[in-house]
């Protein structure tokens, strides 16, 4: 009796690990993206639940982190200067000022669909925000020489939801116009410093926690993953070849052709 010999990989079906992220295979992709978006919503469950009941390992780290941000902000006033430039223009509305510019432009090139995209993921993100504010119920900082101030609750952080999802849809829209060399390179930085230190001004004003602002940078980051699933499957629908989001952006056929996306 003859013993089988070692199993080979048929190059015609390679395994789900390979074509998860395979262009050529838009079923993988976006079961990734859902995949993404589900293991970022995870952590950001668990962070709130960990908030509502009030964990004390988790406040004891937000209160040394806060205590250590304010106390550096009451001996440097321009930095507390610089932190409160910031947070103001990139706010929750001017980042959909900008949103809302992105939309407008890419309806007069006929991008209705890519505009559509843009519109439901900042809407969704921007809705599902103040609702979690009210059902966690959290309340902001409480310093007794305040350096800025804010009003509502506090988890997740507005800023920091807000600034990741105007930053996504920024990058993945704009990304084919960004080339392959340092423009590409550039965009990526810059929506990333967006994120990160709209987010990290608002610890530093002492009007947010460090772990509202992480949980906003997932909320935000969820979001984003999982509208850019639903766009990349309507594209397999429409017969439009697969591509990889982080390096192609959601369209980019939106740059030969805008009325195709």
């Amino acid at each position: 009796m003859s013993t089988p010999g070692p199993r080979t990989l048929n190059p015609d079906h390679p395994s789900w690990r390979r074509r998860r992220l395979d262009p050529d295979h838009s079923l993988g992709l976006r079961l990734t993206l859902a995949a993404t978006a589900a293991f970022l919503l995870v952590p950001f469950a668990l962070l709130a639940l960990l908030v509502l009941g009030v964990w004390a390992p988790l406040h004891r780290l937000d209160a040394t982190i806060t205590d250590a941000l304010h106390g550096y902000a009451l001996d440097h006033p321009a930095w507390v200067t610089l932190m409160r430039i910031w947070t103001e223009v990139f706010a929750p509305m001017p980042l959909r000022a900008v949103a809302l510019l992105l939309v407008i432009w890419l309806l007069r090139r006929g991008a209705r669909r890519l505009a559509l995209w843009v519109t439901t993921t900042m809407v969704v993100g921007g809705l599902i925000g103040p609702l979690l504010k009210l059902l966690v119920g959290r309340d902001r900082p409480d310093l007794l020489d305040p350096v800025a101030r804010a009003a509502g609750y506090s988890f997740p952080s507005g800023h920091a939801l807000n600034a990741t999802l105007a930053a996504g849809v920024l990058l993945l829209v704009l990304l084919p116009y960004a080339g392959r060399g340092a423009w590409r390179v550039a965009l990526w930085v810059a929506a990333v410093l967006v994120a990160v230190v709209t987010g990290l001004s608002r610890v530093a004003l002492g009007v947010h926690f460090a772990s509202d602002v992480f949980g906003g940078w997932l909320l935000g980051a969820a979001v984003v993953a999982a509208t850019t699933a639903a766009f990349t499957s309507w594209r397999a629908h429409t017969g439009r070849r697969p591509v990889r989001a982080t390096r192609d952006g959601v369209a980019p056929e939106v740059k030969r052709d805008p009325g195709a996306a």
